[in-house]
């Protein structure tokens, strides 16, 4: 891991990874059937961290839109961190999204997972409209992409912010005409937890993931 952290996935070799390592690189080739391999259980250990914060966030307190709201920022904040502090880790992150690996396939389908349950409880309370909770899970994440994908988290473009669009989300999930108005109310109860602590990243004001 701090290989790829420090010098990056295009410069690190099996041979780098096994002097780390102290032996050789046959002995690598024992644990993994090629570079690939090493890279996409690095891939695998990152998402799984993102995966796991995204899980006890749903599981806090709140209304589904609430949770919704502090489980799509700590994911948007846990990739905006790993690509300003490292690089060479985002990189990794962005290349496996950017190719379909299955390893970031399969973390689409948890963060699925994660989301679904929610827009269900969001229906069943009244709070979010009626509609296939599955649709909606993928039009939420769709419209979020740009703030959720590895790929796009960098992007320097003209964007609304992260509590804008996700506001616009909110007004498009209520179940209320009432809250045609955009007045929905995003802001998470104070409670102990990494989830609480959630950050919302700016948007980029001006061009030029």
């Amino acid at each position: 891991m701090r290989l790829y952290r420090q010098v990056g996935y295009r410069k690190t070799t099996v041979a780098d990874i096994a002097r780390e390592a102290s032996m050789s690189p046959a002995n690598v080739y024992r644990f993994f059937a090629s570079r690939r391999a090493i890279e996409e259980m690095v891939v695998g250990t990152l998402l799984d961290e993102v995966a796991a914060t995204a899980t006890l966030a749903a599981q806090r307190s709140g209304s589904a839109l609430q949770r919704l709201n502090v489980l799509l920022a700590l994911i948007s904040q846990m990739h905006a961190d790993r690509a300003a502090n490292a690089g060479g880790l985002h990189e990794l992150v962005a290349l496996a999204a950017r190719e379909n690996w299955q390893v970031a396939l399969s973390h689409a389908d948890r963060v699925r997972g994660v989301v679904r349950p929610l827009i269900e409880a969001g229906q069943v309370s009244g709070e979010l409209r009626s509609g296939s909770p599955m649709t909606l899970t993928c039009c939420l994440l769709e419209a979020m992409d740009t703030y959720l994908s590895p790929l796009r988290i960098k992007a320097m473009s003209v964007r609304p912010t992260f509590e804008e669009m996700m506001s616009f989300c909110a007004v498009a999930l209520a179940g209320e005409p009432g809250l045609s108005s955009g007045t929905v109310d995003l802001r998470a109860p104070a409670c102990a937890g990494v989830a609480g602590q959630a950050r919302r990243p700016k948007g980029k004001s001006r061009p030029d993931l």
